[in-house]
């Protein structure tokens, strides 16, 4: 019979396989790379020798994002189309994987660390709340009233890995996910030094107490640099596809007119591609041609007239998101001053798996476990737990959802 530490122990010339495989993968990456063996960890770990060669740093940070309960939740996060049965609208679970699809082609041809590029990609919408940007919006004017800081979802990505689940995830990582946003593009991408967990707090710091701090941030890799392009790339094109789904645009209106980029989704992700490699091989930045980075900001500016100020992304989400998440913020807020421990915020959230990993959270600020709590909820349990407390002010599915037939 086989001895138990022998089935999960390589020999000697297995782990000179293994390492010689690691290495051929790090002798080709770009001088501009970020190599596993530079990541920077608030808890340094001890090599583990049956994995080192496999398994190493970035690859880890992509394990513990994937195998996280806030990853599971973006399954029922929709992006821009939240009040609609339809089983092909985007979620942000998808809308991560095609970020990280993207980027990693983008990153492969540039010669650079594309498990960095994964980890970043997997984990930069964590933080999101439920009901895309509308519910962003409105969870962050009520923080805001209550405490003066702002509530920024890139941010959140971030705190909810470190210090709610106190994941131990890389400083790169971690830096590539505060300063993704691809709100505002930019026609070159220059790596921004972050060297230190030091700083990476104080930017933290920054957008929680700046207004629109996150917009300019900018990552300190090139990997950090290609996601935060292809999270503006991942959605151009699909939230356009997702809004001819329901009717929202024409199909007139769906293919772009008169656009180098080509007519749809496709074209978009792969001439922008073409364009962003042509212009940053070898280089350490990423750069577009004037006129590729000027179609586009076109096609960002269509889709706010078509799609998103359109009655079919705003309609429900005006008339009633704002003041479910006030009675939500003010009821969960008093139930974590008085520490009721009866409360959902408790039981359903603190009390839940966050203690397992980590047993000082139940004395966070209460206002942050509240946004940490409301943040974590998907669509359909926020409206649950709203109608379950509020059965006064609940509102039917009928009244809220287009349905399926």
């Amino acid at each position: 019979m086989t001895a138990p530490g022998n089935l999960f122990a390589f020999t000697e010339d297995q782990r000179a396989y293994l390492r010689e495989t690691q290495q051929q993968d790090e002798s080709r990456l770009s001088p501009f790379a970020m190599h596993h063996s530079e990541a920077i960890y608030r808890n340094p770990e001890p090599i583990d020798p049956e994995t080192e060669f496999y398994r190493p740093a970035f690859t880890r940070d992509v394990d513990r994002i994937l195998n996280n309960a806030f990853f599971n939740r973006c399954m029922d996060k929709t992006q821009v189309f939240p009040f609609y049965r339809n089983d092909d609208l985007t979620r942000r679970s998808f809308h991560l994987q095609l970020v990280s699809q993207t980027a990693r082609k983008i990153g492969r041809a540039l010669r650079l660390n594309c498990d960095l590029i994964e980890a970043i990609a997997l984990g930069h919408d964590l933080g999101h709340t439920p009901f895309g940007h509308a519910g962003e919006h409105a969870l962050s004017a009520l923080y805001r009233e209550h405490t003066g800081r702002y509530f920024n979802h890139n941010v959140h990505s971030v705190r909810l890995l470190q210090d709610v689940a106190k994941v131990n995830i890389s400083l790169q990582t971690l830096n590539g996910i505060l300063c993704h946003c691809g709100e505002r593009a930019f026609k070159e991408y220059r790596p921004e030094p972050c060297s230190s967990f030091d700083e990476l707090d104080t930017l933290m710091e920054r957008c929680y107490t700046q207004r629109g701090a996150s917009e300019i941030l900018r990552p300190s890799t090139l990997e950090g640099c290609v996601v935060r392009i292809c999270d503006m790339l991942a959605y151009l094109g699909k939230d356009r596809q997702d809004a001819l789904t329901i009717g929202a645009i024409s199909p007139e209106e769906y293919y772009l007119k008169e656009n180098i980029l080509g007519r749809t989704n496709s074209d978009i992700i792969r001439n922008a591609s073409n364009n962003l490699i042509k212009n940053s091989i070898e280089k350490g930045y990423l750069a577009m041609d004037e006129e590729v980075f000027s179609a586009l900001l076109a096609i960002k500016d269509e889709n706010w007239q078509l799609i998103y100020q359109s009655k079919e992304a705003q309609g429900v989400l005006d008339r009633h998101i704002d003041a479910m998440m006030e009675r939500l913020y003010g009821h969960l807020r008093e139930e974590a001053f008085r520490g009721d421990e009866t409360s959902y915020l408790f039981r359903h959230h603190v009390h839940s798996w966050v203690m397992q990993f980590n047993p000082g959270y139940e004395s966070t600020d209460p206002d942050d476990l509240v946004c940490d709590y409301i943040a974590s909820m998907t669509d359909a349990y926020f409206i649950a737990l709203h109608n379950h407390l509020f059965p006064a002010e609940a509102v039917s599915e009928q009244e809220i959802y287009h349905p399926y037939f």
